[in-house]
């Protein structure tokens, strides 16, 4: 499938991940929108790969029928949906945790996700086509120290992709959960851990790198699509629980 004329929203679109896949999906031709919070953020985002930037916040209803009613009334359809917004809020054992961490650490990593597939979902359905594309983690099927409420809630984005699989292939909409785990992104600074250097963040999965693989998903051909896939870096050591 071409992506030249197609309409894509990223979320979390101005930085790491978010903007190498943006900057993938609009090399293709796509017009691409992408949302998050940081106003500054996102116009540089914008200016630097020329697409297009909405203030919202993923985990309001409100931002969510705000963005998809900005988008529709520039084109006739959303053809891409990147769930990518996501945030370790707090990498800490579960005892530690205060209950709005643990709030909002789901609301950002799942509800959000499942706000937006919603009421794409049902743009997608009328028009017969489209390609939602779910960003999970590896942590959504290993397990570690700290980790809990934010695997808890990829876990949930995995599980949510699987049965959206099942709700909209029959009326042509595709849904893959790309499962990545380090990235060269500010994760572990945002969530209270110690950054790793620079020379390992080199070795881990590129934002631009991550960019490339959304854009090879929603290439496909009508007929196929990926259901899940998994990318680690060989830096990595997984040690399966």
């Amino acid at each position: 499938m071409q992506l030249s004329g197609k309409t894509a929203i990223v979320t979390g679109g101005a930085k790491g991940f978010g903007a190498g896949i943006a900057a993938a999906l609009r090399k293709r031709g796509a017009k691409v929108w992408i949302t998050g919070r940081d106003q500054q953020a996102l116009d540089r985002a914008a200016a630097e790969h020329d697409v297009t930037a909405i203030r919202a916040d993923v985990t309001s209803a409100a931002d969510w029928d705000r963005v998809c009613e900005t988008v529709l009334a520039d084109a006739p359809r959303i053809d891409i949906l990147v769930n990518n917004a996501g945030a370790g809020v707090r990498i800490a054992p579960l005892a530690e945790m205060t209950d709005a961490e643990i709030e909002q650490a789901i609301a950002v990593n799942l509800t959000g996700a499942i706000f937006g597939c919603q009421r794409v979902a049902r743009v997608m359905t009328k028009a017969g086509s489209g390609t939602i594309v779910n960003v999970s983690s590896v942590c959504q099927r290993q397990a570690w120290p700290g980790f809990s409420v934010y695997s808890a809630a990829k876990a949930g984005l995995g599980q949510l992709s699987n049965c959206l699989y099942t709700e909209l292939r029959e009326h042509g909409v595709r849904v893959t959960t790309l499962i990545p785990s380090w990235g060269a992104t500010g994760f572990l600074s945002a969530a209270g851990r110690s950054a790793r250097s620079a020379e390992d963040d080199a070795r881990c999965i590129q934002p631009a790198e991550m960019g490339e693989w959304v854009a090879h998903v929603c290439e496909l051909p009508a007929h196929l699509e990926v259901q899940d896939l998994t990318l680690v870096p060989t830096i990595q050591k997984i040690e399966p629980l």
